[in-house]
């Protein structure tokens, strides 16, 4: 999957790819093909996936997108009334944020993953009170 096909052909800085109200930089390509398919192989069989929790209308439901939270130390990250407790960081995790921290001159201390199987899935409220979960 391409999420960013043709979007630039080289980045000399990043580019803030939101339109109003935020800031999403885009670095361009980070890793090489095989590289990316290695971590995401890696990270499909090592995660501990789970699937998220969401608390809608009063009532607990399980989401179809899956999620891991991981840190330096046992951070607590509560959503939507749910409480998760940070990971130790795997081998693949902390590869992979020593490389992001490289790239954008930031440090970061824990993070949230998420598996979405399709395109179906996101995270999303509708104006007709239904979401994407």
């Amino acid at each position: 999957m391409d999420l960013f096909d043709n979007f630039f052909d080289e980045i000399a800085r990043p580019i803030n790819i939101l339109d109003e109200d935020g800031l999403v930089d885009y670095y361009g390509t980070i890793l090489v093909e095989n590289e990316a398919d290695d971590y995401f192989h890696q990270l499909m069989t090592t995660i501990p996936w789970k699937n998220d929790q969401a608390h809608i209308f009063g009532k607990q439901i399980l989401t179809k997108r899956k999620v891991a939270w991981y840190g330096e130390q046992p951070f607590q990250y509560t959503y939507s009334n749910t409480t998760k407790v940070a990971l130790p960081w795997t081998k693949e995790v902390l590869a992979l944020k020593v490389l992001a921290e490289r790239v954008t001159g930031e440090t970061y201390n824990a993070c949230l993953l998420n598996l979405y199987h399709d395109g179906s899935e996101g995270m999303a409220w509708h104006s007709d009170g239904e979401t994407d979960l």
